[in-house]
Formats: structure tokens, sequence, C-alpha cells
């Protein structure tokens, strides 16, 4: 009798759950928005989390300063970056927290006839770094993965930046300015080749002298547990915010040429893929040469 009780409760809550339902409006799909997970409902997260509102804001109080009036950028070659296709950019990296990327990005912005977003590819070891890595999937950031690569460039047909060198680059010391360090294995090429998207190599400088590191303290380096504790004018004696804080150089960026890639199954051929990376290295060497040479003051230009 107890068993049965329980079954025939259980039978009438149902039936009384599904008149309940059944009385409820249907909801909108436009209606869904609010019924979806996330800090903003008005759902300006794209499908690899950024935010045109916190983008957007970082480019009005951040960006807009440092392009215009501190950096006061000086851009070329503008007309080399694609107005429509996946193309992946391929920039020098420099600088104790290099402002490059934000520079490069907002050049595109600024300067392009057809302004569109860039991606920037980031090393996983900002995951271990709790708030910033919640920041830069925001502003446009994805982690430095060939599958990531290759879905921005190939589906979503997207423009790409990535920097061959990587930490190498921003560990790189004020002495050895401009002198290029090794692009890796070319996985950057393979990864252009697989999707059939240009390369646009690009060029900047002044950011070696914005903020430039004299040495690097490794007993820090342990007592923080930062993945580098460089020696600038302004870190370590200003605290963290001195690693916000940058010289004003002047900045200039230079797009070169792209290089096509029409053929498939290019990606397979090794020797051509690190014939490809040495040549991109070569060509970014051999600009940022001469730019530093041609430039009459790392203040004025």
């Amino acid at each position: 009798m107890t068993d049965s009780g329980r079954t025939s409760l259980s039978q009438r809550e149902h039936e009384a759950l599904e008149t309940e339902r059944g009385n409820l409006p249907a909801r909108r799909e436009d209606d869904m928005r609010r019924y979806l997970p996330g800090v903003e409902p008005e759902r300006q997260l794209n499908d690899w989390g950024r935010s045109e509102r916190i983008e957007g804001l970082m480019d009005r109080t951040l960006y807009d300063f440092y392009y215009r009036y501190w950096f006061r950028c000086e851009v070329d070659g503008i007309e080399n970056i694609p107005a429509t296709g996946g193309a992946l950019l391929v920039s020098n990296h420099s600088g104790a927290l290099p402002p490059d990327a934000a520079m490069i990005g907002k050049s595109i912005k600024e300067e392009h006839p057809h302004p569109r977003p860039l991606n920037i590819t980031v090393e996983h070891f900002f995951k271990g770094y709790p708030g910033f890595s919640m920041l830069i999937p925001k502003i446009g950031c994805v982690a430095a993965h060939p599958a990531n690569v290759h879905r921005l460039l190939y589906d979503e047909e997207q423009l790409v930046l990535v920097f061959p060198e990587g930490r190498k680059g921003t560990e790189k010391l004020y002495k050895d300015r401009y002198k290029l360090r090794r692009f890796g294995r070319g996985g950057f090429v393979e990864a252009a080749m697989r999707a059939r998207a240009p390369i646009v190599p690009v060029c900047v400088v002044g950011a070696e002298e914005a903020q430039p590191i004299f040495a690097h303290i490794k007993p820090l380096q342990k007592l923080t547990g930062l993945i580098y504790a460089p020696l600038t004018p302004t870190f370590p004696h200003f605290g963290m915010a001195g690693m916000l804080t940058y010289l004003p150089a002047k900045f200039r960026i230079r797009f070169l040429e792209p290089i096509h890639f029409d053929d498939e199954g290019m990606h397979e051929d090794r020797a051509l893929v690190q014939s490809v990376a040495h040549e991109v290295r070569a060509r970014i060497q051999e600009n940022l040469f001469e730019m530093v040479r041609e430039r009459k003051s790392v203040w004025f230009g």
C-alpha cells in the first residue's frame, strides 16, 4: 500500500507539473539571451571570449592614447593587409611587457580602408596568472595552438598575429635590440600553408626603446614566481606599476608584401616550410635594420 501510495503521488505531481508547464507562455528566440551564462547579459562575447565592451573600453582609454600621443605611430604598407579572407601577420617582438601587438591591431583599425579585428596568439604560460588570464581573451588574444590558428585562418577567414620569437624576443637585452631570435620550427608557415592564407611580415621599431631590458634579476624571478624579472628604467623600483610604464619612443610599423600559398599540400614539404620561415625572418630583419638606420631620433623619429 505504501509503494502504491508513493507511485500514485508521483504520478499526480508529474501531471501537475505538466499542467503548469503547459500554462507557461512559449519562449521566443530573442528572449533566450538572458538564460545564457556569463557576466555580460548582452552577450557581446564571441566564441573565443572576445568582449566588444571591454575591448572598446581599452581602445578608448589606453590604445588610443598610446597610439596617437605617446608612441605617435607611423604606419607604412597598410595596403598589404587584405581587406577580406584569412591572413597570418608575422612580427618581431620586444619589450618587457610588449606593446607591439596592441599597436599593430590599432594601426589596422585606424589606417586600413576596411578595418578588421586582429586575433593575437599568446603563449600558454599566461594561464598561470589568474587576473591577466581572464583579461587577455576579452581583448582578442587566443592560445597559440595550431588548431586555433587554422580555425581562425581557414574557417573564419580572420586576421591572426603571431610572434615566432616568443619569449626569446621579450627577454632580449637592450644591447641585442633589433636582432631577431630564431623563428622556431616554422610552425606558423605550416599553419598558413595548410589554410592557404597569405603571410604578411610586420616590422615594429620603437618597442625596444619603449621598455628596454638591461639585465635579468634571477633572485627576484624565483622569489616572485614571474616568468622573468627584468631590470628596466621603471622596474623593479616602481613595483608592478613599473611593468606598465613605457618610455615615449616613436613607433614605426611597416607591413611588407604578402607571401601567398596557392598549392594544396605545400605544408607537407618540411624543407619548403623551413625555407619560407627563413625567408620571412630575413625580410623582417633586413627591414628592421633599414628602419633603424633611417630614423634620426629614437624619440622624435
